[in-house]
Formats: structure tokens, C-alpha cells, sequence
């Protein structure tokens, strides 16, 4: 399979050698170069990429804004940001407008080229130092922390309920099964590594994992994880 991917940047020269840097390789088609975010929203639809590599600072429409455009009107197209500014808010503003996977300029071209295949792939793409920045924006109430999930559970204010009451099992609607998976994912696992710590097949998790998207209504693990910490099912540390 082709991966399709649609270049965002408004320097011509990074453009350029994006361009080159994916040019040769077999698998990788370069369908389009813009620069701005406005004409990225536009050039989806018509170029169909798989995968849009995207800028966040830019002029008429920044990254943030197209990427949330992007994913709110297709749940097929991946969207990885490409930023010099190793922000914590664009991080996680990244992440909670539909980016499947954050990167900086100064990665590797391995990096990239690989990072573009994994999120081809349907995988999120999130260094475990990432995501310890993500959970630490959401739980400690800072500028970035995430609003409270609908998913999460509610607290207790009947008046019949008593101090010794359990509390509600975080993400009710997941079965057992599928907040044991999702911790797993929380932790880096992948699903042949899900697969062999529950003894189960890796088509089982696979089919467990989209499961658990749907339910949450996310569009790929990274999402999920987030939920996962914003729900109290995984907590930091």
C-alpha cells in the first residue's frame, strides 16, 4: 500500500526537503505541498491523503485549528504535528484536536519517515516522555489540563449514598476485559505484547482495542490513553 501524505509548512525550503527526504521511499507519495492551514482543510478532500505532516505555527489558519477542522470532518485521515516550539500546550492542544502523533523539526529523517508508517498504520504515535508531559498537564489543573471526560465517572451526591459505598467503575462502558487492555495500552503495550501478558490472540486484542475506541469515541490510542487518565482508570506513576 501507498501511504499518501500532504505536506504543511509555510517555509518552501523545509517543504522542499520533506519532499525529497520522502521522495525515496517505495512506499511513501508525497500528494501535495501548501502553507498554511486554511489550504490544508481545503486540499484534504480533493488530494485524499492517508497522512498530513503539519506545521503548527503558520499564517491565515495555525496547525491546531486545521488539525481540529481535519479530524472533525474525517476520522480516515492521520495527522501527525511537525513544530520547532517543544510547547506543552501545543502538545497537548495537538492531541485534543485529533493528531495521532507529535514530532520536532529537529527529529531524524528515520524519524519521521517512520513515524508517518505507524500512523498509516492506524498506531498512535506518543514517546513515553510524551505522554508523561500530557498526563501531567491534565492532572495537575494547569492552563493545559483537559476538561473533564463525559466518560468519567460522576461523584456520588444521593443522599443515601454512604462513605462506604464503592466507588462507580471508571468508563462503565468498557467491559472488564477492555479496561484491562486499555491499562495495557496506557502503558505502552503493544498488541502482541497485550496479547502475551493476557494469553489471548493478537486478532482478540486487535478486535478489543477498536472496541474500545468506538465506545470512547476516539480516534486512535493516544485518545484512548487520554481518556484512560482523565477517567481515573490509569493514574500517573
Amino acid at each position: 500500500m501507498t501511504i499518501r501524505v500532504l505536506l504543511v509548512d509555510d517555509q518552501p525550503l523545509l517543504l522542499q526537503g520533506f519532499a525529497m527526504i520522502l521522495s525515496i521511499e517505495d512506499d511513501i507519495e508525497v500528494v501535495g505541498q501548501v502553507t498554511d492551514g486554511a489550504k490544508a482543510v481545503a486540499a484534504v478532500p480533493e488530494l485524499r491523503p492517508d497522512v498530513v505532516l503539519m506545521d503548527v505555527q503558520m499564517p491565515v489558519l495555525d496547525g491546531i485549528e486545521a488539525t481540529r477542522q481535519i479530524a472533525a470532518a474525517s476520522t480516515d485521515v492521520k495527522i501527525i504535528i511537525l513544530t520547532t516550539f517543544d510547547r506543552d500546550d501545543y502538545l497537548f492542544d495537538a492531541l485534543t484536536a485529533g493528531a495521532s502523533g507529535f514530532l520536532l523539526k529537529n527529529a531524524d529523517a528515520d524519524d519521521i519517515v517512520d513515524a508517518i508508517r505507524t500512523v498509516a498504520q492506524g498506531h498512535a504515535l506518543l514517546a513515553p516522555e510524551v505522554t508523561r508531559r500530557v498526563i501531567g498537564a491534565m492532572t495537575t489543573g494547569g492552563s493545559g489540563s483537559a476538561p473533564a471526560s463525559a466518560d468519567a465517572a460522576a461523584p456520588v451526591t444521593s443522599a443515601a449514598a454512604s462513605p462506604a459505598a464503592p466507588a462507580p467503575e471508571p468508563l462503565p462502558q468498557l467491559t472488564s476485559r477492555e479496561r484491562e487492555v486499555l491499562v495495557l495500552v496506557a502503558k505502552g503495550l503493544s498488541n502482541a505484547e497485550i496479547a502475551q501478558q493476557v494469553f489471548v490472540s493478537e486478532a482478540t486484542i486487535k478486535t478489543h482495542v477498536s472496541n474500545i475506541l468506538a465506545k470512547l469515541g476516539v480516534r486512535d490510542r493516544v485518545q484512548a490513553v487520554v481518556s484512560a487518565y482523565d477517567s481515573g482508570l490509569v493514574r500517573p506513576g
